[in-house]
């Protein structure tokens, strides 16, 4: 009987595979242990720290939606912290950070393990995406449904090339970081002016991310999931991606 045979990078990417899982699972729960992401996290680490404050928050943030933290949460606390519109400019480019962390993750170090594990939502993804990987990518991102971090992994482990997804990705969160900016700056502000106008926004890009996809839907697997999700209103769309 001829001895199985492990060759040593085999094993050493599967033993390096789980430690980031483990480094990633305590990332996560000390965040939440330490309230980052929180009022009183902002107001004792970020707002007055002049450059330092900027960074931090950047870094907190990509690393959080990297982790499926709510991106909302991101661009309501930069609103808070920074103002309406330097809260929209870092919430977004940390929650584009996050968008490419997990996406690299996926890609290059986890692809096996998670094209197992989501085989199915990645084909479907594919098919979705199809030939406009921007265009479509962008629609998926201003529909009020689905899993942030989800849609990240899948795209790392599906065919779409990066650039397009994250360009497309970076298009289809502007709205709802500026609406959530908005709602988190009027906190200190104008309460009622400018949570109004967040609402507004939000209930307008979500309006918008749903005319653009019935308008470019074509006969996929995914949309019937997308479509349950809309119908039902489950805001977390897991079904969907």
């Amino acid at each position: 009987m001829a001895s199985l045979r492990v060759r040593p990078r085999v094993l050493l990417r599967g033993l390096l595979l789980l430690a980031s899982l483990a480094a990633l699972g305590w990332t996560a729960r000390w965040m939440l242990d330490a309230d980052l992401l929180s009022r009183q996290w902002i107001d004792a680490e970020v707002t007055g720290h002049g450059l330092a404050g900027y960074a931090i928050f950047l870094g907190v943030g990509a690393l959080a939606t990297a982790l499926g933290f709510p991106r909302q949460v991101v661009a309501f606390l930069g609103g808070y912290a920074f103002g309406t519109l330097a809260g929209t400019e870092l919430a977004l480019a940390a929650t584009v950070l996050g968008c490419l962390g997990s996406f690299l993750y996926a890609r290059g170090f986890a692809r096996s393990l998670l094209a197992r594990r989501l085989a199915g939502r990645v084909r479907q993804f594919d098919e979705f995406v199809g030939q406009h990987p921007f265009q479509m990518t962008m629609i998926v991102r201003l529909l009020p449904v689905g899993s942030n971090v989800l849609t990240n992994l899948v795209a790392g482990v599906s065919r779409v090339r990066p650039a397009p997804f994250v360009a497309g990705s970076a298009v289809g969160y502007l709205p709802q970081t500026l609406a959530f900016a908005l709602a988190g700056s009027g906190v200190a502000l104008a309460p009622v002016l400018e949570l109004g106008l967040g609402t507004a926004l939000f209930i307008a890009s979500a309006v918008m991310g749903i005319m653009l996809y019935r308008r470019h839907r074509h006969g996929t697997e995914l949309e019937e999931a997308i479509d349950e999700a809309l119908e039902s209103g489950d805001p977390a769309g897991k079904e969907a991606f």
